[in-house]
This record gives C-alpha cells, sequence and structure tokens, in this order.
C-alpha cells in the first residue's frame, strides 16, 4: 500500500507505515505537515500546518477507500502556547465546516519533524 499511498501525495517515508486496514477500520499513524516532496508546510504556522495534515489524511483515507465521514474522533497535537493551539484549532473546525467530529486538542513539548508544530491522529470506522 505504501506506493499507492506515495501516489496519492503523501511524502516517501522509510520506515513508516502511514495505515493498517483491519476489516472496517483504518488504523492510522499521526498525520504531519509535509507535502508530497518530504517539505514541511507552513513553517512557525499552525493553521496552516493543520490543514496540510487534515489534506493528507483526507488522502490516505481515499488510498484506503475511506471517506471524511467514516473519522470518528480526532487528536490534534500542538506544539505551543494557547494562540498556536487556538490557530490549529480554527483550521480544523473550518476545514470539518464547523462539524468536526469528537476531537481532543492537546498542547505539547516536542513532535518528530523540525519545525513541526501539529500531527493529527484520527480514529476511522466505516459504518
Amino acid at each position: 500500500m505504501k506506493e499507492a499511498e506515495v501516489n496519492a501525495g503523501l511524502s516517501p517515508t522509510p520506515q513508516y507505515r502511514y495505515a493498517d486496514r483491519v476489516g472496517n477500520q483504518l488504523f492510522v499513524a499521526g498525520q504531519v505537515p509535509l507535502d508530497s516532496h518530504g517539505q514541511l508546510v507552513g513553517q512557525e504556522d499552525p493553521g496552516a500546518q493543520a490543514l496540510q495534515c487534515l489534506r493528507n489524511l483526507e488522502r490516505l483515507l481515499a488510498v484506503h477507500e475511506f471517506q471524511v465521514q467514516d473519522i470518528r474522533q480526532l487528536l490534534v497535537y500542538v506544539i505551543g502556547d494557547q494562540a498556536s493551539l487556538s490557530a490549529a484549532w480554527s483550521a480544523v473546525a473550518a476545514w470539518f465546516g464547523g462539524q468536526v467530529p469528537p476531537a481532543t486538542l492537546l498542547g505539547v513539548a516536542g513532535l518528530g519533524h523540525m519545525g513541526q508544530l501539529v500531527e493529527i491522529d484520527a480514529t476511522v470506522i466505516k459504518a
């Protein structure tokens, strides 16, 4: 599936699995704000990074034949102060048109990539 994920626009990531489908569930790894070339999107902009994470999540869902409507829960991790958390959350809320699935917004001390401020994880289940 890795090749299909890269062909869909997710960046190549050695030793990293994007997702594993088990029946009607998709177990996804946290989505990061990298473009298809592995470049960080939205340097110092948590809102822009949140949007890139969600775009990557949407691509991942499509590859595995799921839809955004199948997202049952979100975990949004953000580095920074309250303003950074608010900026990331505003981007998430706008992307979902105000109809965000149950979600948790967490302030964290660090994430995996240099300059990364946001990571988004999801619980995905087809009804």
